[in-house]
């Protein structure tokens, strides 16, 4: 008897819609599909406000508050082991009733009246707390949804909002700090950014992202735009002129991808058009059915670059993207920290808070001092930076002054200047450690045991809490990811693994984890500074951390 011949299995549907799998396959495209997300603000305007938290639909709450920039933040006294130890679904019992906020900034912008407004919300609202995020929004902690409205009231008339700064949605577009103003600018792209804005925030078309969606757009590459969704990067086409090039699939978390370039030059005017047609290809294709497999860089991935291009061109832009050239790669990253000359000739002044740490109190002090200084332009940086834009020459030291008394020196260590932190577990429901506070001490130890060590390109510290990489540890020199770790007398307590290398522009890539190499929290110290002082004995003329690393003996990197 011949043997019996089974049926070949059908793959399993990703959830595109486009090929017909609008069924949703997991809790939040169902949640998403009975109710848009976007609706949420009425009923924390009518409903939550009045009533309080208990009166929150728990849809609402682990869901759609998102929409509005809303998640809880985490209920106190719940340590890093419990976090690690539970499963997604089951991290409803870390909620408090308080929330973490966070406002929107596109383009990292703000006048001194929206700065202002930014200092009260956090007095007001927040126990003063207020951080900058490496995406240039401003985030807070301790609201209530009570007061939700009148925070609203407060910024929204100034032209901020919190609208779809977290969710399955179009996130914030990050722009230069220095868009406008720098000497190494060709075109301006604040424009494309405000268009963007204008047309497709809060666009119920756009509000049903497989999942988030990070945009950027800088002539300059000070944008990290090797890890957004859709960047947009400045470049000269030999026969066009000056536009931008496009670069789609750039991601960190579990599942870290450098964004691939389609190869295409986009003209200024033609920037907002061709991102709604990259989003649109993402919100149509983009794989649904499983959270960890559903931002745009999987799809890419799959794809590669030639067949997204071709989709969009098809499918979303009906027309062809004109080739055009890679942008040249700067010779070291650019942060703007600092006094830089303006191309008016005037000047901004880059400061550095402890990895993104301010207040509500500071961000009034630093409203006032840009006053005096004569500047109404104030800008955040994806690296958690503050620039305060056109400042006369004979308002500099005025300034500076000012702004070192509120501990944001212009002139920062090498190590405070190039130091990142996430939230962390004092706010974070995901977050393993401590992450905040333990940069800030870190960064104080470093300045005094590496006092005699100054690279001249800053080696880049990043510390993160959890796997999620907000903080961008796997492209930093020295990347550390929060865990829980045995420490030499057998005890679990709060540590790190480390990544080494890893890098964006001129060494664009995760660099090198070693297998078992993790560190306590403790011993930070004593690990930086061992492996930086091996770094400066064994440097060969002006090699980056990062060649070293490579080259590296595996000892030494211990």
């Amino acid at each position: 008897m011949a043997p019996s011949k089974t049926a070949p299995r059908r793959p399993k549907g990703q959830g595109q819609w486009k090929l017909g799998h609008r069924e949703p396959l997991n809790p939040n495209e169902r949640s998403k599909r009975d109710d848009n997300p976007l609706n949420v603000r009425a009923r924390i305007e009518n409903v939550y406000a009045k009533r309080g938290f208990d009166s929150i639909d728990p849809a609402d709450l682990r869901g759609r508050f998102r929409w509005m920039g809303l998640y809880t933040q985490r209920r106190p006294g719940i340590d890093g082991g419990r976090t690690a130890a539970l499963e997604p679904e089951e991290l409803e019992e870390l909620d408090d009733e308080y929330f973490m906020m966070r406002v929107r900034l596109d383009g990292g912008s703000v006048d001194v009246a929206q700065l202002r407004a930014l200092g009260e919300v956090s007095q007001r609202y927040g126990r003063d707390t207020a951080d900058v995020t490496d995406r240039e929004n401003i985030q807070y902690h301790w609201i209530r949804v009570e007061d939700v409205p009148a925070i609203w009231k407060l910024i929204e008339p100034l032209g901020m909002q919190t609208t779809e700064a977290c969710g399955d949605c179009p996130r914030v577009v990050m722009g230069s700090p220095v868009a406008g103003v720098s000497a190494d600018e060709v075109v301006d792209p604040t424009p494309a950014i405000d268009e963007i804005v204008r047309r497709f925030i809060g666009d119920r078309e756009l509000s049903n992202l497989p999942r988030k969606f990070k945009s950027a757009i800088s002539w300059q590459q000070d944008v990290a735009h090797e890890i957004n969704d859709i960047s947009f990067v400045g470049v000269e086409h030999p026969e066009h002129g000056p536009g931008f090039d496009l670069w789609v699939g750039g991601g960190l978390s579990t599942n870290p991808r450098i964004a691939e370039r389609l190869g295409a030059w986009v003209p200024l005017d033609e920037v907002p058009d061709v991102w709604h047609g990259v989003i649109q290809v993402f919100r149509d294709y983009g794989y649904r059915r499983l959270r960890h497999r559903a931002r745009i860089k999987f799809l890419i991935a799959d794809w590669g670059p030639e067949k997204f291009r071709q989709i969009l061109e098809d499918e979303y832009l009906g027309r062809k993207l004109v080739d055009g050239p890679a942008p040249a790669v700067p010779e070291r990253p650019i942060d703007h920290v600092g006094v830089h000359k303006q191309k008016d000739g005037r000047n901004y002044v880059g400061v550095a808070p402890p990895s993104g740490r301010v207040s509500g109190t500071t961000l009034l002090a630093v409203a006032d001092a840009a006053e005096r200084a004569g500047s109404d332009r104030i800008r955040f940086t994806p690296y958690q930076k503050i620039v305060v834009l056109d400042v006369a020459d004979d308002r500099l030291d005025g300034l500076i002054e000012d702004l070192n008394r509120l501990g944001l020196p212009a002139r920062p260590s090498t190590w405070r200047r190039s130091t990142m932190a996430c939230t962390g577990i004092e706010f974070c429901k995901l977050a393993i450690v401590e992450t905040k506070e333990r940069a800030i001490r870190l960064v104080e130890d470093l300045e005094k045991r590496l006092a005699d060590v100054v690279p001249d390109v800053p080696i880049s510290l990043h510390l993160n809490g959890c796997p999620n990489a907000c903080a961008r540890t796997q492209v930093a020199d020295i990347g550390l990811k929060g865990q829980i770790v045995t420490d030499a007398e057998g005890n679990q307590v709060e540590g790190f693994q480390v990544h080494l290398g890893g890098g964006l522009g001129l060494d664009s890539g995760f660099g090198r984890k070693l297998r078992g190499l993790k560190v306590t929290s403790a011993e930070l110290g004593d690990y930086v500074e061992r492996v930086v002082r091996r770094f400066a004995e064994q440097r060969d003329g002006d090699e980056r951390f990062a060649q070293w690393v490579l080259r590296a003996d595996e000892e030494d990197l211990k």
